[in-house]
């Protein structure tokens, strides 16, 4: 049964069944998942140079994507409203479905303090300068696997370069997600199809877009081929927002970075949750495993109008393990 304050869909709590946290979970979740924005998640928009954006294409695929500007490119004019005065980048599959209507999930992050806020809901008007956001749900995240690493904006991202785009990976995805040490995977709850813009109160404010962030040693993405990756799932709040909408919409996006060229690939996937096994096993830390099927690439050299400093891995990485 459903509690009209519970904060979390069915596959969220069907999730949080198999691991045994349902009962806190439907305890704790109306009081830290928001239909509002605290004052100190709008602040704290105002100050970052970039947003990670989830949303979903015509035919229902989630896309992971970037937006960047100069630090006050995001503001909030009032607790259930946030505004962000940006463009999404060239090739960026957000220009595709940033609609007025369309269900949206937005993850604040500043990883040099390895804070972050999340926010998700529904996109209302879309113009030249940008476009605002209704809140449907409000809450922040611990701290956990981020590393340490400053963004600068240092303008406008390299329009002249083309977009490659694939079936599969080819060599430079492959090269660059297998140095990896971070990714944003956007999920979507299959109701984002039906539903017209509507930000419901009550458990239907669960059922949109969400986009979180993963973290690991450089390394944690294991690249089997061109066609499949296989990352750990570390513990983390419980919530289980990503893995709740993956165990009844297996369909993912993935965004990856360099964070000296500012290349962007998004990686449309298909995704699989695997909860036993010797591969599992012999992963110190890791509580499941993420399958990805892959179904289609678009790598975008030079898109990312940002350079990092360098990073300083999360030390509760200490206690994960690697692939052998």
């Amino acid at each position: 049964m459903t509690s009209p304050l519970d904060a979390f869909h069915e596959g969220e709590r069907f999730i949080q069944s198999m691991v045994g946290v349902r009962e806190r979970m439907a305890e704790i979740g109306h009081r830290v998942i928001r239909s509002y924005m605290p004052d100190q998640h709008r602040q704290f928009f105002t100050q970052l140079p970039f947003l990670i954006a989830g949303t979903v294409d015509n035919d229902g695929q989630p896309w992971s994507s970037v937006l960047a500007g100069p630090p006050g490119f995001i503001s909030s004019p009032d607790p259930e409203q946030l505004a962000v005065q940006a463009q999404p980048l060239p090739h960026d599959m957000l220009a595709v479905n940033l609609m007025p209507g369309a269900h949206i999930g937005l993850l604040g992050i500043a990883p040099h303090t390895r804070r972050r806020n999340r926010m998700n809901g529904v996109v209302g008007q879309v113009d030249s300068q940008g476009f605002s956001v209704r809140v449907s749900q409000s809450f922040g995240n611990c701290p956990q696997y981020i590393q340490a690493r400053e963004p600068e904006f240092v303008g406008a991202g390299d329009v002249a370069q083309p977009l490659h785009f694939n079936g599969q990976l080819d060599d430079a995805a492959m090269k660059l997600i297998r140095q990896a040490d971070t990714f944003y995977i956007a999920s979507a709850h299959p109701a984002v199809h039906s539903q017209e813009g509507a930000a419901p109160a009550g458990p239907d404010r669960a059922q949109g877009v969400d986009v979180s962030h993963r973290g690991g040693k450089p390394g944690f993405v294991r690249v089997d081929g061109p066609g499949q990756l296989t990352v750990p799932d570390f513990s983390g709040n419980l919530f289980f927002n990503t893995l709740g909408n993956l165990a009844i919409e297996p369909r993912a996006g993935l965004l990856f970075m360099d964070f000296e060229t500012g290349e962007l690939i998004q990686v449309s996937v298909r995704a699989e949750i695997i909860w036993t096994g010797p591969e599992l096993a012999g992963f110190q830390g890791a509580e499941r495993l993420l399958r990805f099927a892959v179904t289609g690439v678009r790598r975008m050299p030079g898109a990312l109008p940002l350079r990092w400093g360098k990073a300083g891995l999360s030390p509760v990485l200490a206690l994960t393990g690697a692939w052998t």
